[in-house]
């Protein structure tokens, strides 16, 4: 018999996209038992309506995250959920009818721990086909093999994922930490223990990024900050990668520093004329017209300068009272 799943998904004000994520949870073809538990934190927008519109008839289980904190809301519905295996999902994505059979069927014929797909985003707005542009790019956001890798392989992190509950449960779930790197922070933590986690580029969702450059900015500088909350929390970053945005940060900054209070400006030129560099390549391969170019280097500069930027002021402030957490 195949093992139950618990579908975990916390929301907050995700009236957009909350029908759709929905019904494509319960299209699902997985022959055994799942159950959908939705954390709501709380959410003044109409998406609270929607979802007890299918918890009136049955199609989920519906609990409150007074916390609102993503993290929070993950372990309480985990906390509530009846199934042997947990597959962890996104309010802003949906997902192929196979999704959960495709999980389940790599943690179970593999030694990973944990399981996941690609990032694959989609928009039809010109803020989000932009900013899709942009994640497609390595220069852009950077070599993560959760978001350009075609072949199932062992990584540091996979995006969202799906894992036994008593695996979870061992672990002590996700921690409080103050930004959002709950993921990367729970597969570097099983990792450290000698665990495994799976990309399969098979088990297959879509991703609505953002659709305004106010959004974009909060959601990278938000991500930077999590970074530095790993930083305390574990003592190290669960990988290079961002450092990249964060030498981009301080390089602009301290080149313009120096070149304010002295005669020497060649540093600040040599790291903006390699940036505009950067950038120049990614628009270069966005496609589309010259509008949809311009608007890829934008929201690539965005995405860069917030996450470095948040990196850097959570490091900067040091670390908070639930940062020294370990587990």
């Amino acid at each position: 018999m195949p093992p139950t799943v618990s579908i975990i998904l916390p929301v907050f004000n995700e009236a957009g996209f909350i029908d759709a994520c929905l019904a494509s949870l319960e299209a699902q073809d997985y022959a055994g038992s799942i159950q959908i538990v939705v954390a709501d934190g709380g959410s003044t927008d109409g998406t609270r309506r929607l979802i007890e519109a299918r918890h009136n008839r049955g199609a989920v289980v519906l609990i409150d995250n007074p916390r609102r904190r993503q993290w929070a809301g993950l372990n309480l519905a985990a906390a509530a959920a009846s199934g042997e295996i947990l597959v962890r999902v996104d309010g802003h994505s949906t997902y192929a009818p196979d999704y959960v059979s495709r999980s389940v069927d790599a943690l179970e014929n593999t030694e990973a721990t944990a399981v996941g797909g690609r990032m694959i985003p989609a928009s039809d707005t010109p803020v989000g086909s932009a900013i899709v542009s942009a994640m497609a790019s390595p220069w852009a956001v950077g070599p993560a093999r959760y978001r350009h890798q075609d072949h199932p392989s062992f990584v540091d992190t996979v995006y969202l994922g799906a894992f036994r509950k008593a695996d979870f449960e061992r672990l002590g779930g996700y921690r409080d930490l103050p930004g959002v790197a709950e993921d990367a922070d729970l597969y570097y933590r099983w990792r450290t223990q000698g665990a495994r986690v799976l990309l399969d580029p098979s088990i297959g969702s879509t991703y609505q990024p953002r659709d305004s450059w106010r959004a974009l900015t909060r959601q990278y500088f938000r991500y930077g900050w999590g970074k530095a909350d790993m930083l305390y929390a574990n003592r190290m970053l669960p990988s290079l990668r961002p450092l990249a945005p964060l030498a981009l940060v301080v390089g602009l900054t301290m080149g313009a520093l120096v070149a304010v209070t002295t005669s020497l400006r060649w540093p600040f030129l040599a790291v903006l004329a390699l940036w505009i560099t950067v950038l120049l390549r990614v628009a270069a391969g966005a496609g589309g017209g010259p509008s949809h170019r311009g608007r890829t280097l934008l929201a690539t500069a965005l995405m860069q300068l917030s996450y470095g930027a948040g990196l850097l002021g959570g490091i900067l402030r040091g670390p908070g009272p639930r940062r020294h957490l370990q587990s």
